[in-house]
This record gives structure tokens, C-alpha cells and sequence, in this order.
């Protein structure tokens, strides 16, 4: 297997800091590093596998209605994903809203099966849904924990900046409250996409 199928991924063409897909999502769900986390497990699992099954009845497919097909088995692992959620970490998914049922639309995994799976094997495919994925899972981890720790002063709901720390306590510290507004979520995109660009001379455009 071609080792670029889960290094481009990561780095070199990652979905949302290379490729500037699954955006909206990094606003909106990485207020809190929970969230953040549930969303990136979700999407990766449900990429991978979708890739997988389209990838194995690639060839069956009429191409008139292979959009469909794919929406619908897409769909299929999402409201499985929505169900556990809401049967074993209600208050995530609660949380999370209907950011879950909109993993359907979301075009990292639409664009992985025009892209990837519908031209290549079954196990090439879950491994490159996979690591786009987790991609994707990579900057909403970081996004999460830079604005929740920055925004509320905690991790996972935990308190991390001591309370001894805020002026209201005599300290010197406040929580910046635009942390947890969505154009932070944007800005530090962009600072991402910033910081890798420069490290990485090939991405920039001339």
C-alpha cells in the first residue's frame, strides 16, 4: 500500500488546513474539547467505512445514481453514529446538536468517495477515509483545546487555571470570552494554515 494514502493526509493535503474542506464544522463544535473529540471520531468513522462499502460496490453502481447511493449509505452510519450518542453520551450529543446529522453533508466524505474510493480497493479506501478523517480530527482537537482552555479556563469541563488566578479572586487573569465565539474558531484556522504554510514551502501559491 502506497504510504502517501495516510501521510498526505495528515500534513501535505489536510482536508481542512490544505484542502479548506469540513470548515464550517471547526467553527461550530470546538467550543469544548468533548465536542470537539466525539465530532472527529465520528467523521473519521463514518468516512472510512462509507469509502470502504462504496469502494466495494463500486462496480455495481450505475453511475446515473451513484450520488444517491452514496448519500444513503453515508446517512446509514451517521444516524447509527446519532444513536449511540444519544443512547450512551446523551450530554454530548446533546451538546453536539444537529453538528451529528450534518456529517452527512459534509464534503471531506463525499469528497473522498468521488475522489479515492471509487476507483480504488476496499482496504486502500478505509485506510484513506481513515486518515482523512483523522486529519480533520487533528485540527478540531487543536482548535477545541486552544479555545476552551483560553475561553473558559478548563479541559474536558475540568478546571485548569487556578481560580487563585482571576482578578475576581485578587489575581491577574481573565477568560477571553472571544475564544468561544465562532471568528476565533476562524481566525485560528487561519493561523494554522498560516504557520503550516510556512513551514511547508510547496503549499504556497506563487
Amino acid at each position: 500500500m502506497n504510504k502517501d494514502i495516510y501521510r498526505k493526509p495528515l500534513f501535505k493535503a489536510n482536508p481542512i488546513t490544505v484542502l479548506v474542506l469540513g470548515v464550517c464544522s471547526s467553527l461550530a463544535v470546538t467550543v469544548q474539547l468533548k465536542g470537539a473529540i466525539v465530532m472527529a471520531l465520528s467523521v473519521t468513522l463514518v468516512t472510512g467505512f462509507s469509502s470502504m462499502i462504496i469502494s466495494m460496490l463500486r462496480n455495481t453502481i450505475p453511475n446515473r445514481i451513484r450520488i444517491i447511493v452514496q448519500l444513503v449509505i453515508v446517512a446509514m452510519f451517521v444516524i447509527l453514529i446519532d444513536q449511540f450518542l444519544k443512547a450512551y453520551a446523551y450530554d454530548v450529543s446533546k451538546q453536539l446538536s444537529v453538528y451529528i446529522g450534518l456529517i452527512i453533508t459534509n464534503c471531506i466524505i463525499m469528497g473522498r468517495i468521488e475522489a479515492f474510493a471509487l476507483g480504488n480497493k476496499p482496504v486502500p479506501s478505509l485506510v484513506d477515509g481513515l486518515a482523512n478523517g483523522f486529519g480533520y480530527g487533528m485540527v478540531l482537537v487543536l482548535l477545541a483545546f486552544i479555545r476552551e482552555l483560553f475561553g473558559s479556563g478548563t479541559l474536558f469541563g475540568y478546571q485548569i487555571i487556578p481560580q487563585s488566578w482571576y482578578v475576581a479572586n485578587g489575581g491577574f487573569y481573565e477568560n477571553n470570552g472571544l475564544m468561544i465565539l465562532p471568528p476565533m474558531a476562524l481566525i485560528l484556522v487561519g493561523c494554522i494554515i498560516w504557520i503550516q504554510r510556512s513551514a511547508q514551502k510547496d503549499l504556497q501559491e506563487q
